[in-house]
């Protein structure tokens, strides 16, 4: 979503916590100038909420007293996109930014209109994040997803409805599929579907970017039990069985406190003395595990596997020749 959307949310949110705010204080807390303030006021009044101005030098903003504020307007498009936005906030790695994230989220879906408010509740009860770092990540272009594919897949997980929908494989055969959902994955750049194939007698994961017009078939259906913990354990274990694995180890020059507050969500670190560690991590991707490392801002050497160290090396180059071009 755009910045000034995302800046006018924030501005309705100060708005409701307090009941005047000065100007200038308010300019300060968006970090905007008083004429963009000017704006964004604007704005909030042409989508319906209604704000006082008290002009001035001691001027400033309030909502008017005992107004009734109309819903937040927004399309189904934005309304998916803050919910992933926020939901993916709150799993993030960026202390502090978990909680405030959830109660922004709460805030936004209680002023959506009713329609995609259950469509977003939905989505955000039937996501389940994949707690993982960046190496299952492909670094390569996010795929394009229709939000309508995720609400809908969504709402039938919630309402235990069968659905069908179309399927093309990685190997490019197209099918159709005829599915019990149990839960949406978010997992790095992708998201996934776990559900009970029933052409096939057993639980799949299938690719939302791969899966086209999900219907629901209006037959209810009493949920499976799952194979595995939970859903982000089912798609992560499948992957593996299909990507190779390298098993990756470093010795990092910095105590183990400190590298953990760093890049503890992605690798294990333990203690290898009183100003060095050891850290661990399984992935797909190279190109991750040397991306934590290197933001550790301190020295290291890879112990295994040999592809990074290979990898390590042609990056190595690469960087020094751009810094000698420059």
């Amino acid at each position: 979503m755009a910045n000034t959307s995302t800046r006018t949310l924030r501005l309705l949110s100060l708005l409701q916590t307090r009941r005047y705010w000065p100007g200038t204080e308010l300019a300060g807390r968006l970090g905007v100038s008083p004429r963009t303030l000017r704006r964004d006021v604007d704005r909030l009044r042409e989508l319906g909420y209604p704000v006082e101005a008290q002009r001035g030098v001691d001027g400033g903003y309030q909502l008017a007293a005992g107004a009734a504020l109309p819903p937040l307007v927004v399309d189904d498009e934005e309304a998916v996109a803050l919910a992933v936005g926020l939901q993916a906030a709150a799993q993030g790695p960026v202390e502090g930014i978990a909680e405030s994230s959830v109660r922004a989220l709460a805030k936004v879906v209680q002023v959506m209109p009713g329609r995609l408010r259950r469509r977003v509740e939905a989505l955000t009860a039937m996501t389940v994040p994949a707690m993982t770092g960046p190496g299952a990540w492909d670094g390569g272009t996010r795929p394009a997803l229709d939000p309508a594919v995720l609400t809908t897949i969504a709402l039938a997980c919630r309402d235990a409805e069968r659905i069908r929908f179309g399927y093309i494989a990685a190997s490019g055969a197209p099918s159709r599929r005829h599915v019990e959902p149990h839960r949406l994955v978010s997992l790095g750049r992708r998201w996934y579907l776990v559900g009970y194939d029933l052409d096939r007698q057993d639980w799949r994961s299938f690719r939302l970017d791969r899966l086209t017009e999900p219907a629901g078939s209006g037959a209810r259906f009493r949920p499976r039990e799952l194979p595995a913990e939970n859903a982000a354990a089912f798609v992560q274990a499948g992957i593996s069985s299909i990507w190779a694995v390298y098993e990756v180890e470093a010795v990092v020059q910095a105590p183990a406190g400190p590298v953990r507050e760093r890049i503890g969500r992605w690798m294990t670190v333990e203690p290898d003395g009183p100003d060095r560690c050891r850290v661990r991590m399984t992935t797909d991707q190279l190109e991750w595990p040397l991306m934590g490392l290197g933001m550790i801002g301190a020295e290291f050497t890879v112990v295994s596997p040999v592809e990074l160290m290979e990898k390590a090396r042609d990056w190595g180059g690469r960087f020094g020749r751009a810094v000698g071009a420059a």
